[in-house]
């Protein structure tokens, strides 16, 4: 698969095998992530990859804590909106039960934090779906950057005290009929346009 045709035919996985995914498709997902360009060449992204399963539910659980004890207001982003009423509700699981979650982490004090590790992600998801593998973007840690519980967990877990998550993604198997990801192309109804010659 070529890289246009990668990057056309990435969709998003919501449903995932438990299997693990192979050592080297990771670390090539991880390198795909490395590469991506920074403000400055800076490089100053922090990849926290998660493989452990009580360490996924242990997220979960701070997440849906977090989310529980906010309200929904007018202008409350719809997918936050459904986050915070499903963690009312109990059960909530931001991660799809995927078998890889990776945070991406960069300095709170770095103006290009959220562009950069947006482009590793935006990386990431690509060399998934040319791996054949499912990927999803995952807004939950973000919006929790500043959940003292979350931060205080995630240095447990090597992040660094003056880095925050700007982003994360999940990736493994789809559980679909083929293994393999939806790769159908969707018409756009928005991303205008504008030539100006």
């Amino acid at each position: 698969m070529d890289a246009l045709q990668a990057i056309l035919t990435r969709r998003s996985t919501r449903n995932y095998l438990p299997d693990a995914i192979e050592p080297e498709k990771l670390d090539r997902i991880l390198e795909a992530a490395r590469q991506a360009p920074s403000g400055g060449n800076n490089q100053t992204n922090h990849f926290l990859v998660i493989r452990s399963r009580e360490v996924i539910q242990k997220l979960i659980a701070i997440t849906e804590t977090a989310f529980a004890h906010m309200e929904i207001e007018e202008n409350t982003y719809t997918s936050l909106k459904h986050a915070i009423a499903a963690s009312k509700k109990g059960g909530y699981v931001f991660c799809y039960n995927a078998p890889v979650l990776i945070a991406v982490a960069n300095r709170r004090d770095y103006g290009n934090n959220l562009a950069d590790c947006a482009c590793a992600i935006e990386n990431m998801m690509v060399a998934a779906n040319a791996l054949d593998l499912g990927s999803c973007w995952i807004n939950q840690l973000r919006w929790l950057n500043e959940d003292q519980a979350l931060v205080d967990y995630l240095r447990a877990l090597g992040m660094r005290e003056n880095e925050r998550v700007y982003g994360a993604v999940i990736i493994g198997y789809p559980a679909t009929e083929s293994g393999l990801p939806n790769r159908n192309l969707m018409a756009q109804k928005g991303n205008e346009i504008t030539y100006i010659d």
